[in-house]
């Protein structure tokens, strides 16, 4: 029997990790603790507001966690979190299956 809960909360993920950005924004997070500017690069095309939406929505998820580090000047670090970790191979699977079937 399919589980109708656990298909619906499956499927609002792939909803949400399929918004323009995301996915980037989270591979990007893989490698380990960045920047806002470093996201920006990264992110090729992405402009300052979206990345901030996309982060924002991250750390709403609970997938990202940003740090404020009292420096001089202050930085702000965005890292993945455990469960950004976890979803991250989910996304490596998904892309190496599509650059496998040509999409």
């Amino acid at each position: 029997m399919i589980d109708a809960a656990r298909c619906e909360g499956a499927s609002d993920m792939m909803v949400f990790m399929s918004r323009r950005w995301t996915s980037a924004i989270m591979l990007a997070g893989a490698r380990g603790a960045r920047r806002f500017g470093e996201y920006r690069r990264m992110v090729g095309g992405i402009s300052d507001r979206m990345l901030t939406l996309r982060l924002r929505e991250l750390e709403e998820h609970g997938l990202m966690r940003r740090e404020v580090v009292p420096s001089m000047p202050v930085q702000v670090l965005y890292h993945l979190t455990d469960s950004g970790r976890s979803l991250i191979q989910a996304v490596h699977a998904v892309a190496s299956w599509a650059a496998r079937e040509g999409r």
